[in-house]
Parts: C-alpha cells; sequence; structure tokens
C-alpha cells in the first residue's frame, strides 16, 4: 500500500491533486510558524481533497506508540495510539457536509413537526425553549467530534474505552428510539393526500393502505440510493444536500405567499414566559420537541462516525466504509487511532481545526435551524392557532385547507422532503453507528467485516422498516405516522441525558491539558445535562404516573413528586453532582501538565 492515496469518489476533488501526507518534522524551529500558515494551513489545493471524503493511510505498525504520559489520551481498556502530526487545516468550505446531514436530520422532526404544533397550541411562549435546545445541541454534537478529531477513532470506540458495556447499551437505545419508520410513514401520508390516493388497494388478496404502499417505496429508494457510491457516506451527504435546497426553498417561498412573517413581530412579548411550562403541554411532544431541537438522540452520536468518514483531523487516516458489492480494495479503521505530539505546530493546528469544526457546525446546522424552523412556526401560528390535532393533521387538516394552491403545494412539498430527508437520515444514522457500536464491542475481534457488518445492517432496517409499516394496526389507526414519531422523539430525548455526562467526563479525564475542552464549554455541558435530565425524570415519571404507578409522578417544581417521584429526582442530582465533580477534577488535575498548552486552549476550546 501506498503512503498516500485519495478516493474522493462523489466530489469536487481530483484524484490527481496533491495528496502529500502531514510533515514527519517534530521540532518547532523547522517550523515557519503560525504566521507564514504553510505548516499550519492546507493549500487551497491540499484543502479541496475534503470536498468528497478523503483517506490518507499511513503506515499503521510502522508508527511509535505513543507512551502512557499525561500528554497523550489515556488508554483505558484499550491498546496504545500510534503517534504522527494532525493533518495541515482546511478552510471552512472545504469540510461542509456532516452537519448538513445532521439539518436534514433536523428538519422533518421539530422543525416541520413538533415545534410548529407546540408553538401553534402555546404561541411564541414556548419559543425559549427551541432556542435552548438548538444551542445546547450545538456544544453537545461538537463535543462529540471531539474524541474523534483528536484520535480518530469514533465515539462508540472511545466508549469502549470506558467500559465495553457502553457501545451495547446505546446501541439497544437506538433501536428503541429510531426503530420506528414514522418519518417514511409521515412523508407517504402527505404524499398520498397530496395525490388524493388516499383509501386501500388489493395487493395478493390483503386490502393495505395507500400511504402504506408509499412508505414501503420510500424505505426502498433509500437501500437503492447507497448502491451509487463506492464510499457508503458520499451518497447519503450528495443526496441530503440537494434535498435540503429544495426544503429551505420551499419554506422561505411559503412565508412570502402566506405572509406569514407578520408574526415575528410577537416573539420579543414572549421573553417574559421564559422557563416557564404551559399548563396542559404533553410532557411527551415537549421532550421529544426538546430531543429534536436539532436531530435529537441517537442521531447525534453520528456526528462523529461522519467527521471520520469526511476525513477531519486524525479522522484522514482511518478508512472509510465502502460498498461492499463494488468490489473496491478495504480500507482499514485502526482500532487503536492516532494521537499527535504536543508541538507548537501540532497545537496551533488543533486550535486551527476545532475552529473549523465548530464553524461548519454552527453555519449549517445552528443557521439553518434557525432560519427554517421559526418560518414554519410562524405558518402554524397564523394559520393552525390552539390547534389540538397531532402535527402532520395540522397541517393536511388545518392548514393546508385555508390556503390557496400554491401554498397548499408548498405545504405539501416541504413536508414530504422533510419527512423523506430525515427518515433518510435516520436509516443512515441507525445502521451507520449500530455497525460502529456491533463491530468495537464484538465484530472487530470476531473478524467480522465492517462494510459487510454495514450493508447488512442497512439491508435488514430497511426490511424491518417495511414490516413495521404493513403490519402495525392498533387503537392508534388513522394517527400511526405521529404516534411512531412521539415514541421516538422521547425516547431520543431520555437517551440524551447519560451519553451527555458521559461525552463530559471522558473528555475532561481522558484527553490531555491542551485537548480538554475550556471551562465555557465544561460549564455548558454541565448544563446540558441537567437540561435534558430534568425532562427525561419528568418524562419517565409522568409516563409510570400514566401506567398506574401514581407514587412515581414528577412535578416539575419537584416538590410535590410521589415517594417514587424524590427517588427519581434524587437519582438526577446523583448524577448530576457527579458530571459536575468528575469533569471538574479532571480539569484541575490537568491544568499545567503540557508545555505550550495556552497555544491550543482557551476558554471555550
Amino acid at each position: 500500500m501506498s503512503d498516500s492515496r485519495v478516493d474522493a469518489d462523489i466530489s469536487d476533488s481530483s484524484p490527481g491533486e496533491s495528496t502529500a501526507p502531514p510533515d514527519d518534522r517534530h521540532d518547532d524551529d523547522q517550523s515557519p510558524g503560525f504566521s507564514g500558515g504553510d505548516d499550519v494551513y492546507a493549500s487551497e489545493v491540499e484543502g479541496k481533497q475534503y470536498r468528497g471524503t478523503w483517506y490518507l493511510p499511513l503506515r499503521y505498525d510502522d508508527l511509535t506508540e505513543s507512551p502512557e504520559t499525561e500528554e497523550y489520551p489515556e488508554q483505558g481498556t484499550g491498546g496504545s495510539f500510534r503517534l504522527t502530526d494532525l493533518p495541515r487545516v482546511p478552510r471552512v468550505g472545504h469540510v461542509v457536509g456532516p452537519s448538513a446531514i445532521m439539518l436534514g436530520a433536523s428538519l422533518g422532526s421539530g422543525e416541520t413537526l413538533f415545534w410548529p404544533v407546540l408553538t401553534a397550541q402555546f404561541g411564541w411562549m414556548v419559543f425559549w425553549a427551541f432556542i435552548i435546545g438548538v444551542f445546547t445541541q450545538f456544544v453537545i454534537n461538537t463535543e462529540l467530534q471531539r474524541w474523534t478529531l483528536a484520535t480518530g477513532e469514533s465515539i462508540f470506540r472511545a466508549f469502549a474505552r470506558v467500559g465495553t458495556y457502553w457501545p451495547w447499551a446505546f446501541l439497544v437505545g437506538g433501536l428503541v428510539s429510531l426503530g420506528w419508520p414514522g418519518w417514511a410513514a409521515g412523508a407517504a401520508q402527505v404524499g398520498t393526500t397530496a395525490l388524493g390516493l388516499s383509501g386501500s388497494v388489493g395487493v395478493f388478496g390483503f386490502s393495505i393502505a395507500t400511504w402504506k404502499l408509499i412508505a414501503v417505496g420510500l424505505m426502498a429508494a433509500i437501500w437503492l440510493s447507497y448502491q451509487t457510491s463506492s464510499v457508503m457516506y458520499n451518497a447519503v451527504e450528495v443526496f441530503q444536500i440537494g434535498l435540503l435546497f429544495v426544503a429551505i426553498g420551499a419554506t422561505l417561498m411559503l412565508v412570502a405567499v402566506t405572509g406569514s412573517w407578520v408574526e415575528f413581530a410577537n416573539v420579543p412579548d414572549a421573553a417574559q414566559a421564559v422557563g416557564e411550562l404551559p399548563e396542559g403541554i404533553d410532557i411527551a411532544v415537549f421532550l421529544g420537541g426538546l430531543a429534536f431541537a436539532g436531530a435529537g438522540g441517537y442521531l447525534n452520536l453520528s456526528q462523529s462516525l461522519w467527521m471520520r468518514e469526511k476525513g477531519y483531523g486524525m479522522g484522514n487516516y482511518q478508512g472509510r466504509v465502502k460498498n461492499p458489492l463494488r468490489g473496491d480494495d478495504p480500507e482499514p479503521i485502526e482500532r487503536d487511532g492516532f494521537t499527535f505530539r504536543p508541538t507548537v505546530t501540532n497545537l496551533r493546528r488543533w486550535r486551527g481545526w476545532w475552529r473549523v469544526v465548530q464553524l461548519e457546525h454552527f453555519l449549517t446546522f445552528v443557521v439553518g435551524l434557525l432560519v427554517v424552523a421559526p418560518a414554519l412556526m410562524s405558518v402554524a401560528i397564523r394559520y393552525a392557532p390552539g390547534t389540538t390535532t397531532d402535527a402532520i393533521q395540522m397541517w393536511l387538516g388545518n392548514v393546508v385547507p385555508v390556503l390557496g394552491p400554491v401554498g397548499s403545494f408548498l405545504v405539501f412539498a416541504i413536508l414530504f422532503v422533510a419527512l423523506f430527508t430525515t427518515e433518510y437520515a435516520i436509516v443512515e444514522s441507525f445502521v451507520r453507528n449500530s455497525a460502529d457500536a456491533l463491530y468495537e464491542a464484538y465484530g472487530r475481534e470476531a473478524g467480522w467485516d465492517l462494510p459487510k457488518l454495514f450493508w447488512r445492517l442497512l439491508t435488514a432496517f430497511c426490511l424491518w422498516g417495511v414490516v413495521i409499516i404493513l403490519v402495525f394496526t392498533s387503537p392508534f389507526e388513522g394517527r400511526e405516522p405521529f404516534f411512531f414519531l412521539v415514541v421516538g422523539a422521547a425516547m431520543s430525548g431520555v437517551m440524551m441525558w447519560p451519553y451527555t455526562a458521559l461525552v463530559l467526563v471522558m473528555n475532561t479525564t481522558r484527553l490531555p491539558e491542551h485537548i480538554q475542552p475550556g471551562w465555557g464549554r465544561v460549564v455548558a455541558m454541565w448544563w446540558a445535562t441537567g437540561f435534558y435530565g430534568y425532562f427525561s425524570v419528568l418524562l419517565i415519571g409522568t409516563t409510570l404516573s400514566r401506567l398506574g404507578l401514581s407514587a412515581f409522578e414528577t412535578a416539575p417544581s419537584i416538590l410535590g413528586s410521589g415517594v417514587g417521584g424524590y427517588a427519581l429526582w434524587a437519582a438526577y442530582l446523583l448524577v448530576q453532582g457527579y458530571t459536575v465533580g468528575k469533569s471538574a477534577a479532571g480539569k484541575r488535575d490537568a491544568a499545567g501538565t503540557v508545555a505550550d498548552a495556552d497555544e491550543a486552549t482557551g476558554w471555550f476550546s
């Protein structure tokens, strides 16, 4: 195998362009320094390699193993990392992709369903929670990227270094939260309504609802799209970005056509409601909205894997998941990844990479959400105030009938594309996360092949979705799509609590000083664990109470909870106390242990 190779597949990169590996120099005197830029920032030619995906293989076994000192990540239950230099830093425009997929995952959940229906019911008085949710997820998502950026390992490999049970735990949580094809079902329901195809058709002697057949077709289309690229990630990125342009453009046109922009004048009045929950709000829907003020739950964990596939930071030296049907050469995902010596040049590169990662996520994910979601909320507030229906029925039954042909067409287009985009991202996220979790927890030692495992899980998950869509019947008949969504969203919100706490503890106790999050981020993550933990306990207590276990009722003010409810709140405070204490101790113990660490660190680094 050669020392360097590029396979950009679907990209603007050319295999003929420079593929020079990072420097092998470790003497700071040989570096031209930050001001020169040559040793810190990538050239235009080098940066363009990231527009597709960039994999730069090294002779792994020939690299020096990292010592167990305070200058390198803690090995935990795994082996030692291999030493090499951090790649030079590309421009933000060269690395856009992972956050676009995350935005696509968000559009069909919180942005078109949960938050529009919540604001239609309660007005802008709940808008504060959406804003807080978006910025909280910004911090969580970028912290999920930290380990991979620094080592090239996935977040699941990082979890396995803490305890081999963690990948299994999140795998189960992912199946419970994302194992329901609610977004494909919702897109199909929108499609059948728009085309006037409601009712049933006979298939092999069975009467099957038309929306179910369309939903099955969408699942098949997702599976087939993966076969268009030799690198599985590339197909997702290209299709998702294309669908995003359609959804965002249609949303802005809808606001202009309906005149709903006038509703934004009432946003300032909602400031007085910050921190308050309206009476009668459904906690499951509200927690689902908080989880999906962005992507949410199991979906967020994909940020780590997508950046490895893209080639961010030390992920540049890890292989990508290839399509096993294409017959391409496999690319190894090294079990014990890479790390870099804390030279001045590498520290400056780390600081540059961290800025690029945050900026890419902010400009794509945060700005995208703040444009699309409030726009759709304004339409819902204007045309469906006080609605008592679920989100899909609100759009189809309350909003569409009072709009003209153009407005109705745009609503149908936005809902269909947004729901399909989210289902696409969910299939991608669930399969990629689960394949990696299984591989790191068991499959690697068993001799499994990661690309084949990915492909088999993709096929199995799509077939599972088809079966659930076709056989599901219950007292919720006629509301199946949104029922699927509420179940998945609520579970996603609960799932975010433990992994946010785990990621914070891991990043402050197992990473060296120059790679650790700054104090501003540590405090933000304390907030995130408290935020999702609080609403998770509320949901758990409310759910148990509705099941007849009234002793577990949890009151929003804590006081007034049942005996079991107080036990739940005590568990919450115990977890929060441990998270705060452990992460603060990790920051304290690491202070001053790495020379020149201030080249890479900062208050919000």
